[in-house]
């Protein structure tokens, strides 16, 4: 997998229970609209305040969806054996890629816990072809997964430890991990890493901004070796105004705004729905290009 690929959000209503039929849609929409694939059930999924069954729900209407070539779901959750199990379940579904959290719970994390931990994952997953890509998030995780780990587990494990998102936001950190490893694609959690991606040698970005700047993003990235400065100094602004801590409950709102459907607003506890004039501050202030 390589490209643009879109952290999508999950719809839920009332209940907090996933909404199919919204899902796919905007799944399908990112995928007819500048991306190369799709995430499913990372943060922008808030797929760690789900329990079990709604994750593999989520994951079974997108693998019968759509091509698993452009598809990776997120699997981590502290719990090795719940990880273990949603990760087999994945591959089950014929997904080529699973996203997977450090153990976040008990810290300090060393890393020598950290690459037994994710050895016993690759042990449980035997013979079965799903590849892990390490998820780097430390704002939320406490954990920076340490540059050597991951080399190590790669040389390893080179047919499963295939690849890092990374959402530290730190692209020195991300040129790291080429360096110690050029054969893992490297995905940075930022549209405005695209304009260096070749030098850099990303594999591309795997973003929650994209849900919203996919069209000119894909453009980027098809026009890679040479893009326009207009369109990357575009895509900066709109993401800038999008990040933050309002970020899930923001896509959601933009999200809801596209289809003209206000159940996409709602969000998981403990997050909070965007209210209507932030919301429309932010629809303005995207539309000024």
């Amino acid at each position: 997998m390589q490209g643009v690929v879109a952290a999508v959000p999950t719809p839920v209503d009332r209940s907090f229970t996933p909404v199919k039929d919204l899902f796919l849609e905007h799944c399908d929409w990112v995928l007819n609209n500048g991306c190369d694939g799709i995430n499913v059930l990372g943060s922008t999924g808030e797929a760690s305040s789900f329990d079990a069954a709604a994750r593999r729900d989520v994951m079974t209407w997108a693998a019968a969806a759509f091509a698993k070539e452009k598809l990776m779901v997120g699997t981590g959750t502290p719990s090795l054996r719940e990880t273990i199990a949603l990760t087999e379940h994945a591959d089950d579904l014929g997904y080529k890629v699973a996203l997977v959290l450090p153990p976040y719970y008990y810290k300090p994390a060393t890393p020598s816990g950290l690459k037994s931990w994710y050895l016993a994952l690759h042990d449980a997953l035997g013979s079965r072809g799903i590849r892990i890509y390490f998820y780097n998030f430390p704002q939320m995780t406490g954990i920076t997964i340490p540059v050597d780990v991951i080399s190590d587990l790669a040389t390893i494990a080179p047919d499963r430890f295939a690849g890092i998102k990374d959402s530290s936001g730190d692209l020195d950190y991300c040129r790291s991990i080429v360096a110690a490893s050029p054969s893992l694609s490297v995905f940075p959690s930022s549209e405005t890493a695209l304009q260096t991606a070749v030098k850099d040698g990303f594999a591309g970005c795997i973003s929650a901004t994209l849900n919203h700047t996919a069209p000119r993003a894909g453009e980027i990235w098809s026009n890679r070796d040479a893009p326009a400065p207009a369109a990357c100094g575009e895509i900066a602004r709109q993401r800038s105004l999008m990040a933050g801590p309002t970020l899930i409950s923001g896509i959601k709102f933009l999200v809801g705004e596209r289809t003209e459907n206000t159940e996409w607003r709602r969000v998981l506890p403990p997050f909070l729905t965007l209210p209507e004039e932030a919301g429309a501050a932010l629809k303005q202030s995207l539309a000024q290009d």
